[in-house]
């Protein structure tokens, strides 16, 4: 009784270890997934420029200028504005653009100078650089236009801001005395400086809330009702545009205390494509990660990560879960890739191009449950993607769910070397030794294929699996 007890407990305390080591597994993972954006998830980003052009459609006031996409073009801009100093702004999608620096060594995306030669010398270390910002990684994003402004004479800056807020389930006004900065950094160090005011849309931004809010910002008396009716102008603007975010930072008090907006940042709902065409035609796929730009075009919710395999599931919990079994047994995901629920051949074969781009991949693991998804579906878009792109490296497949005997025949019927599992712990463990095969083979300058010898006997994972060396 001693014996079995202490077997007991031996196992208990394996598999607490086990558990504890997925659940670091799961930190890692939720932690990689989240530290990677996608920009065109919920909210289309365009330039600044673009989003100044809208802004006048709704008669909101702005520093005039242009844009120009080569240096002489920027001389031309400069030379209609009635100013002597203008201001050149690199249009890239990112914060920090001021202190930023570009790849060919020239710093900061935004510049006061005087116009003729000083724009073209700016506007010519811009345009076609690679600006690097404190959001845009190492590797920057291009700068392909500049924007030329005329400049202002300002007296006092402010923050506005409207936005979507779920906690109150409509739009909310952010404001703040505190403009020209980072709001981030207000609300942390001030938060009392922070003004939010919940707007009901079904009465919309009325002029006497507008009033309150811009008196609360500072505004004098002789400016607030101009103030006031800058932002209904923008929340007209918000609402009819589909927008999530419209970000003026700053809006300022000039010289002649007249309110003016120097600088829009404006997103919109991407679910509203359909009805904005004029605007989602603004989208610029050069500020995008490329692989991010080709899964939307097929629906693909895609994150490339840092790993060694590929991943192709269908639902975003599942996904996680098979990156996190993944990184128990020792390897590491190469991206979240979840095909959803109604994917098509073409789509699984869309998904497994995006994967095979990254030549650090080692091996593809496709999980799919069959629920409303047909594994019949899915094994005709595996046959199709392995034959069209010749797949050199091993797929390993489990497949459950509706139609799961029909997609083990087409699989089995293709002729392809395929290796097969039937529960995720048993693919997640093969997906790894296979992964490790070939990093090893390739290090050794070496290419391998994979039989699957026995399909059969899917609880015997040591003996499926034989590799061929060339």
């Amino acid at each position: 009784q001693p014996f079995k007890t202490l077997l007991a407990v031996m196992a208990l305390t394996s598999s607490l270890a086990r558990v504890a080591q997925a659940t670091r597994a799961s930190l890692t993972t939720t932690a990689a997934v989240a530290s990677r954006p996608l920009l065109a998830k919920r909210s289309l980003h365009i330039h600044e420029v673009d989003s100044i052009d809208l802004l006048n459609q709704y008669n909101v006031t702005t520093s005039k200028g242009g844009r120009a996409t080569s240096a002489d073009e920027a001389v031309r801009v400069a030379s209609s504005l009635t100013t002597e100093n203008v201001v050149v702004k690199a249009q890239v999608l990112a914060g920090g653009r001021g202190k930023g620096s570009f790849d060919n060594g020239f710093q900061g995306g935004v510049h006061v100078v005087k116009g003729g030669e000083e724009v073209r010398r700016v506007a010519d270390h811009m345009i076609g650089a690679r600006l690097i910002t404190k959001q845009t990684g190492a590797e920057g994003r291009p700068c392909n236009m500049v924007q030329i402004v005329e400049c202002v004479d300002i007296i006092k800056e402010f923050y506005f801001a409207l936005l979507m807020d779920r906690s109150v389930n409509g739009p909310v006004a952010v404001a703040s005395a505190e403009g020209g900065m980072d709001i981030e950094a207000v609300a942390e160090e001030n938060p009392d400086a922070i003004i939010k005011t919940p707007i009901d849309i079904n009465e919309g931004l009325t002029n006497e809330l507008a009033l309150d809010i811009a008196t609360k910002m500072g505004f004098p008396p002789q400016s607030a009702p101009q103030a006031a009716q800058e932002m209904q102008n923008l929340y007209t603007m918000f609402i009819e545009k589909d927008c999530t975010m419209v970000e003026i930072n700053p809006m300022v008090q000039n010289a002649f205390g007249d309110v003016m907006c120097l600088d829009a940042k404006v997103n919109f709902d991407d679910n509203a494509a359909f009805r904005q065409g004029a605007v989602f035609d603004l989208r610029d796929t050069s500020q995008e990660n490329l692989a991010d730009v080709e899964a939307a075009k097929y629906d693909l919710n895609y994150i490339d990560l840092d790993g060694t395999i590929g991943c192709l599931v269908n639902g975003a919990g599942l996904a996680m879960a098979t990156m996190d079994i993944i990184q128990l047994y020792g390897g590491n995901p190469a991206n979240f890739l979840d095909v959803g629920g109604g994917a098509t051949a073409e789509q699984v074969t869309a998904a497994f191009k995006l994967i095979t781009k990254d030549d650090g991949v080692s091996a593809i693991l496709v999980n799919i449950f069959g629920g409303i998804m047909r594994c019949d579906v899915i094994a005709e878009g595996i046959i199709k993607a392995a034959s069209e792109l010749q797949l050199s490296i091993p797929v390993v497949v489990r497949l459950q769910g509706t139609r799961k005997a029909e997609a083990k025949a087409l699989i089995a019927s293709s002729g392809l070397d395929i290796i097969a599992a039937d529960d995720l712990d048993d693919a997640a463990q093969k997906a790894v030794k296979v992964s490790q095969i070939v990093e090893s083979a390739r290090q050794a300058g070496l290419s391998v294929s994979f039989k699957d010898l026995s399909p059969a006997r899917a609880e015997d994972s040591e003996d499926m699996i034989t590799p061929s060396f060339t």
